[in-house]
């Protein structure tokens, strides 16, 4: 079939310095199949653009599991979550720095220290300060924090234990929130965006796509992102897991999984874009097409899932052409 030329020329548009209409946005998510390998790669043009080969590979450490008062509906550390898996407190100093140790050996850019719940305890918040201020004296790269929603004061202090970037996720639209959670808001996760930004901290802020929104719910929230100006977007595909509310939720094809990475790539043409949870079980073969979009991903396991083996992603990441970009 013949290339519809609109994609190049939209892509010509984002490469000029013009940002897309939401309209124009609405069409890659909603192009057929057969439409969206040339969406891909006009796509991967814009990521050469911006970020020519390099990667950048993140890695989380699931610090504190489960035990979570919210209710958040696709996530299996929730109070409404059934599923079976690990559930502790804060993991002991040595279990950290070992996992920091081997991040470092995988030439990790950024290590992200997750704790689930709804805020951290000003006794919690001055352990993680202690331990990212170890880790950042002993590792060279980024320390990324994922602590839940902040109270006053909280973002600066981690700013001043040496936090490079928080993390909090949006998730979906502002119309379909209320949908997925009912314990927080859209516009606390707003806040606390917000908050990370006034503290100088780098902003990692993106969602979860195929929770049953539709399509327009994407194209919104990516618009979200842009008018929060944030730096790095994980997208993640939801990776339905026995025993949560959304365990039954499966509407994505590895074609509408590139569609979304795609809308994000065209949205946030700079923005540091990481194909994150759910990557293996969506986009399934055509991961590495997933990496000419996004110029970041997660290597190993997810917070309560496994990932991919990380000698298969540098493997996929060499096959590509791509080299790996260090934090220093």
């Amino acid at each position: 079939m013949k290339d519809n030329p609109f994609w190049q020329v939209l892509a010509d548009k984002v490469l000029a310095g013009f940002s897309i209409s939401r309209s124009d946005a609405f069409q890659i998510v909603s192009a057929s199949d057969s439409e969206t390998l040339s969406i891909v790669e006009q796509a991967a043009r814009i990521r050469e653009h911006f970020w020519q080969n390099r990667v950048r590979l993140y890695m989380l450490l699931n610090a504190k599991s489960g035990l979570c008062p919210e209710d958040c509906g696709y996530c299996s550390q929730s109070r409404d979550s059934k599923a079976s898996i690990s559930k502790y407190p804060f993991l002991p100093e040595e279990i950290v720095f070992k996992a920091a140790e081997k991040a470092e050996k995988l030439q990790v850019h950024t290590f992200c220290l997750v704790a689930s719940g709804r805020s951290p305890t000003e006794k919690e918040l001055e352990n993680v300060g202690g331990i990212i201020k170890e880790i950042k004296s002993r590792q060279r790269f980024k320390v990324c924090a994922c602590l839940g929603l902040l109270k006053t004061g909280q973002a600066e202090f981690l700013k001043s234990s040496g936090v490079d970037t928080y993390n909090h996720n949006l998730n979906t639209s502002r119309r379909f929130y209320s949908q997925i959670c009912g314990t927080h808001t859209f516009e606390d996760r707003i806040r606390t965006v917000n908050q990370v930004k006034e503290a100088g901290i780098g902003t990692c802020s993106g969602g979860i796509v195929g929770m049953g929104e539709d399509l327009q719910d994407a194209v919104d929230l990516a618009y979200e992102l842009k008018d929060l100006r944030v730096d790095s977007i994980p997208v993640n595909f939801l990776h339905p897991i026995e025993g949560t509310p959304l365990s039954k939720t499966r509407e994505l094809s590895p074609l509408k999984a590139l569609r979304y990475l795609s809308l994000f790539r065209f949205v946030h043409p700079k923005a540091d874009l990481r194909i994150a949870g759910g990557r293996e079980l969506h986009l399934r073969s055509l991961q590495p097409l997933g990496l000419r979009v996004a110029n970041s991903i997660f290597i190993g396991d997810y917070l309560t899932t496994k990932g991919e083996l990380p000698e298969a992603d540098l493997q996929m990441i060499q096959d590509l052409g791509f080299v790996i970009e260090a934090a220093f």
